[in-house]
């Protein structure tokens, strides 16, 4: 990914816990200069099992943080955000670009040689408006497999990617899949990349895609048109509605990237 030219610039980005955080790597790569600012709203994660209204509350109350904290483009790094709330907040922050996230069925059509495809996901991005709009506009020759990851979030919420729970939930929501012969799997979550390595233990053969550096190019395009941010930034600050240690732990243990002292959100 060539990194686009976007000096000092500040990216707000946000999701339920710290799923978002697999997006930051693919973020950096295309946008090396910008400045980012990450709230994990891990307080009342996961999303995937909360009302619409709820979601549209939450998002719209972190958008308002960031951009008082100076960020110029927005990014919802949840696929459960996006579907319920992207549009309540382009209309909320219509003079900014704001960044939704999706689950990656078109490109997982493109790769199917079977013509069978999985998605994981949440019930609340499975049954979303959105998500059914773009599941209509695939080719009908093309079979969905929809299963919602109850409880695989969270388990992942938790940190500890590889204890015997976390592999437990991984083996019961990839056995519908293998048993359906799906050759590619769509991960339709941000937290779910961080189990990518138990999924493939359990998909052997399988591609799985997720929208990352999907997300970053998007992003880095819209990005290359803003100003350098006025505000004397760090490159990454952190927050969190749960608890902050969590949040710097999990980046420190699974992004090897080093503390940076995540803040309460109020």
């Amino acid at each position: 990914m060539t990194p686009a030219s976007c000096a000092g610039c500040c990216i707000g980005v946000f999701d339920s816990g710290v799923g978002g955080l697999s997006v930051l790597p693919s973020l950096r790569a295309a946008l090396p200069g910008a400045r980012l600012l990450y709230v994990a709203d891990s307080g009342h994660a996961p999303y995937g099992e909360r009302s619409e209204d709820f979601i549209v509350q939450r998002s719209l109350h972190i958008a308002a943080f960031l951009r008082a904290q100076g960020a110029q483009l927005l990014v919802v790094a949840c696929n459960t955000a996006t579907a319920a709330a992207v549009e309540a907040l382009r209309q909320a922050h219509g003079d900014i670009p704001v960044v939704g996230i999706e689950p990656g069925v078109k490109p997982a059509v493109a790769l199917t040689r079977n013509g069978r495809v999985g998605v994981m996901a949440t019930a609340g991005t499975l049954s979303s408006r959105k998500f059914q709009r773009l599941l209509q506009a695939q080719p009908s020759q093309v079979s969905f497999t929809l299963h919602a990851c109850t409880g695989l979030a969270l388990a992942i919420e938790r940190g500890d990617l590889g204890s015997a729970e976390l592999q437990a939930v991984v083996r019961r929501h990839c056995a519908p899949l293998r048993e359906a012969g799906c050759d590619v799997v769509v991960l339709g979550c941000t937290h779910y990349p961080f189990a990518a390595p138990l999924i493939r233990n359990e998909l052997p053969g399988v591609t799985l895609v997720d929208t990352a550096q999907a997300v970053a190019r998007h992003t880095a395009a819209l990005a290359a048109r803003l100003p350098a941010s006025t505000l004397d930034l760090p490159p990454l600050q952190l927050w969190s509605s749960g608890e902050p240690a969590q949040l710097d732990d999990f980046m420190q243990r699974w992004l090897q990237w080093p503390a940076k002292k995540a803040r309460v959100l109020g």
